[in-house]
């Protein structure tokens, strides 16, 4: 999965991000094709301290308004969840993605 949003930053900068609230998040979004409905995540977002994930996660709640709602039973199921998890700030998996940055070989 790509991390968006990271740009050319260093692990030791990155920790300092975290610390003032940086964050890692996923996204949701829902699209329904007649009876078929797909929930999928997004890559990774890098979220800074001072940035509100809200407004990354609103191309996507749009998408599911759009196209997820009308794919039954679970269109609007997984539409209204899609919407809970973004406008909330998105899932937050920092702590896998710093687990898994710890342990991946650093270029020297």
């Amino acid at each position: 999965m790509k991390i968006q949003g990271l740009g050319d930053i260093t692990f030791d900068q990155l920790q300092l991000e975290i610390n003032r609230g940086g964050k890692f998040v996923i996204f949701e979004y829902c699209v329904s094709i007649l009876i078929l409905t797909f929930k999928q995540p997004t890559d990774i977002y890098f979220i800074r301290g001072d940035q509100s994930a809200v407004g990354r996660s609103l191309g996507y709640s749009l998408v599911s308004l759009v196209a997820g709602w009308w794919g039954f039973p679970w269109g609007p199921i997984y539409t209204i969840s899609s919407l809970v998890t973004n406008l909330g700030g998105g899932k937050d998996v920092t702590s896998e993605v710093l687990k898994a940055l710890r342990s991946a070989p650093r270029p020297a």
